[in-house]
Parts: C-alpha cells; sequence; structure tokens
C-alpha cells in the first residue's frame, strides 16, 4: 500500500535526513520526502499498521530534527 501526507521541513538537507529517517522506520518499505512539493509518499510492507508505522515514522523524524512534522 502507498500513501501520501503532506509535511513541513525548511531545507532540502533537512527533508533529505527526515526520508531517511522514515525509510529506516520498520513496516516501511520505501519512502520519497519531496522538499518541493512539501510531500511524503510512503510504500509500506504487506501487512504493516500504516496508523501505528507513520506515528513512529513521525518519532524518528522528531530525533533528527524537531521542525520536521509530518500531518497525519
Amino acid at each position: 500500500m502507498r500513501k501520501t501526507y503532506k509535511i513541513e521541513v525548511d531545507c532540502a538537507a533537512c527533508a533529505e535526513k527526515m526520508q531517511e529517517a522514515i525509510k529506516n522506520t520498520e513496516g516501511v518499505k520505501d519512502a520519497t520526502v519531496s522538499f518541493m512539493t512539501l510531500k511524503c509518499k510512503v510504500e509500506f510492507e504487506e501487512g504493516a499498521d500504516v496508523d501505528t508505522v507513520m506515528q513512529t515514522a513521525r518519532a524518528n523524524c522528531k530525533k533528527v530534527e524537531d521542525e520536521l512534522e509530518i500531518y497525519l
């Protein structure tokens, strides 16, 4: 399953950090973060609980940069 989320990020370097944090979250198969469109596309692993995975991904992003935001 794939979903797109609106995000808030201040620079392209932070978007890259955010993308890596999301990709390294358990239950995420792949993720792409676009600084230009302020959107994040996430592909989930089969059987993953999307809401739980995204809460964890959001927490992981906050660890990298407190100002990053994913609107769930």
